[in-house]
Order: C-alpha cells, then structure tokens, then sequence
C-alpha cells in the first residue's frame, strides 16, 4: 500500500521473524529517526509540555504517531501536540518508567513499547565512539557486509550538508590488525562529532554482533583522502536544504533543549 510509512515497514518486517536481531534493531533505529507527533495533555507552555499519560494496568504510557493525521484519527478531535524527533522523546522517557504507545490502533505499526525497552533505547542513542590514533599502513578495498553498508547509505542520507562525502575502505594497521575506515571528505566545522555519532549508530543497529569501524575526517587534499577515493565506497552526503522561509520553532523541537517532561 503506497499510504504506509517506513515505521510501519520496518514494523511488518520485525514481526514477519520475532528472531531476527536485525529486523528488530531496524526498527529501533528507524522510530529513533523519525519526526513523531507526541500527544499532550494540554497546549505547550513555552518549551515545556506535558505529555497525556495513559495507564494500562501498572504500566504507563505516552502516545505518538508518525502522521498527523494518525493522531488526528486517535483522538477524534482537535488535541495538542508536540513534533519531536524520536531519540529526544526516548531521552526524555529515560528512567521515568513510561512506555510508549505507537500509532495505536490506527496503522499497522501499532505497537505498545515498555519503559524498559525506552530506557535501552535511550542509553544507545547516548553512546559515543571512542577517540583512538590508529596508524594506517594500507589502504584497501571495503569487504564490510552488506548489512553495514545498507545502514551507513540510509544514515548518511540524512547527514545532509555536514561533509562533501563520505568514504568506506579497508585498511590494515601498524600492528597487523584489519579493519574499515570510512573517512569524511572536508566535514562542515563543528560535525566532527555529530557524524561520528551516525556513524556510531548505523554499526548498533546494523544488527551486527561485531564490528570494527574507525572514523576519520580528511580534507580533499590530504593523501589519504586521495587514496580513500581510489580504492574506497563513496557515500554522497545530500546537500543541504534551504529554507524558503523562516518560522518559529516548535516548542521544544530543539534537541539540545529538550522539553521537560511533567
């Protein structure tokens, strides 16, 4: 059906094997990804707001939809809300003890998620990559499988306007050890961190029970740049969107400044 969001494929795909590791992570990643629309018990106040909690039993819950109009369908009437990305309403749900309903009862992607799920969710999306100096004696073709390399192209298709582009290529170490190296060609100033950390997520929910991948950041005239290009994958960043028009903010859509959950 051409009315289904990626949350709801990634959803089918998840229950079609409830033993797929993978399938489970894609799905993770992809309500981390995704702008939700978070019901509120009443209108925003400033940036703060106040989620509508609903009690199932013990437990209790926050909704969200990944449509407007799924939510509108919801509730059956005109009802605040706020658009968060997914990883900001994970982190404000972290050790609060409130799951997350999803698009309950209006798409196939219905599903109810436990505050102990959100929680991992949160501490996943708070890691970090480690910084190391790696000594890089050869630079080889990528042999990285296809699960990586179909993560880092979604990834990095929404890294848009943060680097020229990326490159994915082997390498071999000082000390004999082989790994991946994907080197971002003249990175915007000050991204350093934030692609690392897409780059860092795409490797925890490719699925992969192990990896090893460095993270560089080149200009086009550095030699490895050069040698990254030749033997490398490219991954071209999307180039930044401009605005047709300035507006305000929705409240609280500014990750940094988190909305305070009530």
């Amino acid at each position: 059906m051409s009315d289904l969001t990626q949350l709801d494929h990634a959803h089918a795909a998840m229950h079609a094997d409830l033993n797929d590791d993978a399938a489970r992570m894609r799905f993770y990643e992809r309500l981390a990804d995704r702008e939700l629309f978070l019901l509120l018990a009443t209108e925003p106040q400033g940036e703060d707001i106040e989620p509508e909690l609903f009690e199932l039993e013990t437990d209790k819950y926050v909704l969200v939809f990944d449509r407007e109009e799924r939510l509108a369908e919801f509730v059956g009437q005109t009802a605040p809300y706020a658009a968060l990305p997914g990883r900001v309403i994970a982190g404000m749900l972290a050790g609060q003890g409130i799951g997350l309903g999803v698009n309950l009862g209006v798409a196939p992607s219905s599903i109810l998620i436990p505050a102990e799920a959100m929680d991992w969710l949160a501490q996943t999306l708070s890691g970090t990559p480690d910084e190391v100096e790696a000594q890089i004696t050869e630079i080889l073709p990528p042999s990285a499988p296809e699960t990586l390399l179909t993560a880092l192209a979604e990834k990095l298709g929404s890294a848009g306007g943060l680097a020229d582009y990326a490159c994915l290529a082997g390498v071999r170490h000082a000390d004999g050890r082989h790994g991946h190296l994907l080197g971002f060609i003249a990175p915007a100033d000050g991204a350093e961190r934030a692609l690392a950390g897409a780059v860092n997520e795409a490797l925890t929910f490719s699925g992969l029970d192990a990896g090893e991948l460095d993270v560089g950041f080149f200009t086009p005239a550095d030699e490895i740049a050069q040698k990254l290009t030749t033997q490398g994958l490219r991954f071209d960043l999307p180039a930044p969107k401009t605005p047709e028009h300035l507006a305000p903010v929705a409240p609280g859509s500014n990750p940094e400044k988190p909305p305070i959950l009530k």
